[in-house]
């Protein structure tokens, strides 16, 4: 696949939503692990799932255009979240203890979360844009 077919409308879209999930949700996630003292892996939590269905909602109807639902389309976006939440976060905790290993655990763990964020995003899209919503964005090209 060309490099452009990824790069279309629904890419500002997608970040907008990203934008407005990023903020409540890192409020959320960063209140939680820093003032509630939750666990990093209950507050990443708390966070993918209480903004998951806002993100469902808007990229459904404002990124990805979709106005049908579907079994395949719920259940393809909620394994997407999953998969993406799993492997952005597994990944990041162990990276960051290694890359930050002389700092205290603290830090460790607020830059796993931030960057779990990071790798979230970008995993989460590929997965809406060609599995959850594909068929509906190809054909608004």
């Amino acid at each position: 696949m060309k490099a452009a077919v990824f790069f279309d409308r629904t890419v500002p879209k997608f970040i907008m939503v990203g934008l407005i999930n990023t903020l409540v949700g890192s409020a959320i996630m960063f209140v939680l692990y820093n003032a509630a003292h939750l666990s990093y892996w209950c507050s990443s939590a708390c966070n993918y799932i209480l903004t998951s269905v806002l993100s469902f909602f808007l990229n459904k109807y404002f990124t990805f255009g979709v106005r049908h639902w579907s079994a395949f389309m719920v259940i393809a976006f909620v394994l997407t979240i999953a998969f993406s939440y799993l492997t952005a976060y597994g990944v990041s905790k162990p990276a960051m203890n290694y890359v930050l290993r002389n700092s205290p655990q603290k830090i460790r763990e607020n830059a796993a979360l931030l960057a779990g964020m990071c790798l979230f995003t970008g995993i989460n899209y590929l997965g809406q844009r060609l599995v959850v919503f594909k068929k509906d964005a190809a054909k608004k090209e």
